[in-house]
Parts: C-alpha cells; sequence; structure tokens
C-alpha cells in the first residue's frame, strides 16, 4: 500500500482560509500551501501571526520543507509564502502554476508597474505545468491545472490528499466565483469535471470554508461527497446549467476587501513592494479601474 500523506490544517478565520502542511511520515518531507500573512487594512500593517502556527507545526514534527505551493494568486488574503522562505525554509521552492504570467500580464498595466517587474513569472523559483509531477519525501504529487476561478489556478493531488484552491468549496458551499479577470465559468466546470474523474475516495482538502448555515467551519470533504452533494456542481449538472447560475451569483458578488493589495503581493510570490527612497513600502490603489 502506498504511503499516504499527513495533513495538518490551519484556519486563518480574517480570510476563512484554510492553510495546509502537508507531510511525509516516513521521510519528514513536507509542502506548505496557501499560507497567510496577517494584513490590517485600516493600519495597512503585515504581521506573520497566523503563519507561527504553521512554524510550531514544522517544528514540534521536524519536518523538512521542500515545498512553499501557491494554489493561484489570492483575492483574499496576501500570501506569507516570501516571508517563511526568506526567514525559514531559504531552500525550499516557491511554487505556483505557470499560468500566473497571464495574471501578472493583466495586473502589470492596472497596477502601473515599471518595466523592471517582468511577467514571466520569474518572481517564483518555480512554475507547474499541467500534470507535473515532483515528489514530497516519497509520496508522488501531481499539478492539476483547474483555470476558471482564475487563469493561474492548479490543484495539487500528493498522495491520496487532493487541494482544490478556490475551485470546490465544501459540497454546501459549491464553487468559486468566476468574474475575476481571466476567470471563466464554463472553464471552471470542465476543470472540475477534471478533478471528478479520480476515485471517489480521493481526500479533498478546500481553500475556504465559510460555515453555510452557520455549521462549524470546514476542510475535508471527498471526491464522492463533492460529486453526490456539491451544491453548485454535483453529477446531473451540466455545463450549461452551472454557467447560469455561476454567473448570475457571481453578478451579486461585492469585491473582496483586500483584492488590490492582495494581487499585487501575490503576484510578486508574497513579497511586499521595493521601499521608497524614504525607506517605506507602498502599496498602490488604482483608482476607478476594479468593476
Amino acid at each position: 500500500m502506498p504511503d499516504l500523506p499527513h495533513v495538518a490544517p490551519f484556519f486563518h478565520a480574517d480570510s476563512n482560509t484554510w492553510s495546509y502542511v502537508v507531510h511525509d511520515p516516513r521521510t519528514r518531507a513536507a509542502a506548505i500551501i496557501d499560507p497567510v500573512l496577517d494584513f490590517d487594512a485600516k493600519a495597512a500593517r503585515t504581521s506573520t501571526a497566523s503563519a507561527q502556527a504553521l512554524l510550531a507545526h514544522v517544528a514540534a514534527e521536524q519536518l523538512d520543507v521542500h515545498w512553499l505551493l501557491e494554489t493561484h494568486a489570492h483575492a483574499d488574503h496576501l500570501s506569507a509564502a516570501h516571508s517563511l522562505k526568506a526567514s525559514h525554509f531559504p531552500h525550499a521552492k516557491l511554487a505556483i502554476g505557470a499560468g500566473i504570467r497571464a495574471v501578472q500580464h493583466t495586473f502589470h498595466p492596472i497596477f502601473n508597474l515599471d518595466q523592471q517587474f517582468p511577467v514571466d513569472g520569474s518572481q517564483f523559483d518555480h512554475l507547474f505545468a499541467d500534470d507535473e509531477c515532483f515528489p514530497i519525501g516519497r509520496i508522488n504529487a501531481r499539478v492539476i491545472a483547474v483555470p476558471g476561478h482564475t487563469s493561474d489556478s492548479c490543484a495539487y493531488l500528493i498522495g491520496d490528499a487532493l487541494f482544490t484552491g478556490d475551485s470546490l468549496f465544501m459540497p454546501d458551499g459549491g464553487s468559486a466565483r468566476c468574474d475575476f479577470p481571466g476567470g471563466n465559468a464554463a472553464t471552471l466546470y470542465r476543470s472540475i469535471q477534471r478533478l471528478y474523474t479520480l476515485p471517489d475516495s480521493t481526500r479533498v482538502f478546500v481553500c475556504h470554508d465559510y460555515g453555510p448555515g452557520g455549521r462549524a467551519f470546514a476542510c475535508q470533504t471527498s471526491i464522492g461527497e463533492q460529486k453526490r452533494g456539491n451544491i453548485h456542481v454535483r453529477a446531473g449538472i451540466t455545463e450549461d446549467e452551472f454557467v447560469a447560475m455561476r454567473e448570475a451569483r457571481d453578478a451579486t458578488l461585492a469585491i473582496p476587501a483586500l483584492l488590490l493589495p492582495a494581487i499585487q503581493v501575490n503576484i510578486r510570490a508574497g513579497a511586499l513592494p521595493d521601499a521608497d527612497d524614504n525607506g517605506v513600502r507602498y502599496l498602490k490603489l488604482p483608482l476607478n479601474q476594479i468593476d
């Protein structure tokens, strides 16, 4: 029987984000997925308080972190991946799907980034191609491109554990919005159908949960449970039905509160903008550019 990864989830309540530390129990090799950098928008202050819980787990389990993995350039929180690499895991590879180039290209003019900001993904250590495989200790991991929510979205299948990013929520939460630049509801439907070809027993770990109906926040389900019960895209829902539902729902959703701060940091792999000549770093707020 193949080795199965151990998955430790961590919930960031301010952004309803789940981050994960995944490791091979035999070799202690590990990956950190979607870590969050705390950001107080009112004071424009960052901190690594939430990331400390991930670091404590890594230390307690004596793990060797090989990878810092992003499922996409998030629009609702700042990534802590750059901070973690710089301060604790300099030899870990910080990686994302190759679609990040399209996201960078889209937002480069919106933020009026200068020519010193390349749109080739070189801010990251590695850009994953669709179906690319990589090891975490003795456990094989595979990248599954799942565009639709964003053009750079990818899922990570690590052993029997699938990390879906924002493509799928818990079954009673449905699916992610598709109205960001590069998003497309039909594309998301096809991406989810691809995930549904995995065995029903595949463990599914989501990136966000909002506790629909007041239930306790949760992060784990399965492919079988998604196919049977996902309120947006269960078995039997056609692509046309999904697209009509998704587009109508997206038209009612507000822009995420941290979209502008988050995107301009996350397309930099979580690095903050360079400091000005006074030593202070600044985030830009482009006026009247986001609908």
